[in-house]
């Protein structure tokens, strides 16, 4: 999955960024307002991670030019500004959660995972169909309840997939969740990882849509 991380303090930033990148996530880390608006009419993202108080303006604005284009991405508003009247506002704008400043890293990693699930319409904690199970809380995977070791790349790869099975994405949306802007794409990683994953899981477990892309079958 690919997150925006929008944090102005480079001592927060990069310390949130070693946290979500080890839980696999691609992240784009950007430190104010305008990047963030620039970011996010260019890229697709899985859900962002808003500071308020940015350098060129309030992260609200963000926000609600975010909302204004009718874009559903999930946003967690994370803050200093604790006051009650605050967090009703960041809510009002379009925030979908919000978490005050100091946060624990592991609450806010539950309720990042939380939004994503429901973004994709799910309200398990876990991912499973036709056999295979993916915990996002452990990253753990099993076929028929025999534990299953991924990649943090194959995961990436399988995890949107499996979210919501009959879905097909292209070669280009999974790129999309694999890497972020500094990392170096090469040009047949989703052919390899799908691979991997099918010795792994089954051969037709995921399917091939020449021309179109890759889809787990709803049944």
């Amino acid at each position: 999955m690919r997150l925006l991380l929008v944090e102005d303090d480079p001592m927060i930033g990069e310390s949130v960024l070693d946290v979500l990148r080890a839980e696999h996530y691609a992240v784009d880390w950007v430190k104010n307002a305008a990047s963030a608006d620039t970011a996010l009419r260019t890229e697709r993202y899985d859900l962002v991670l808003l500071d308020l108080g940015l350098p060129d303006g309030d992260g609200l604005a963000v926000l609600r030019e975010l909302r204004a284009r009718k874009l559903l991405t999930p946003v967690i508003v994370a803050t200093a500004r604790d006051a009650v009247e605050q967090r009703i506002a960041g809510l009002d704008a379009g925030a979908d959660d919000y978490v005050v400043k100091p946060y624990d890293v592991d609450e806010v990693l539950a309720r990042i995972r939380a939004l994503i699930r429901r973004s994709a319409g799910r309200a398990a904690p876990l991912y499973e169909h036709a056999g295979v199970t993916l915990d996002p809380a452990t990253r753990e995977a099993a076929v028929n309840g025999q534990p299953v070791a991924l990649t943090a790349r194959e995961w990436a790869v399988l995890e949107p997939l499996l979210a919501r099975p009959g879905l097909i994405l292209s070669r280009a949306q999974l790129e999309e969740k694999l890497y972020s802007w500094k990392d170096e794409i090469s040009s047949n990683a989703v052919e390899v990882y799908i691979h991997g994953l099918r010795k792994k899981l089954g051969a037709d477990f995921i399917q091939t849509v020449r021309g179109v892309g890759y889809v787990i079958p709803k049944s």
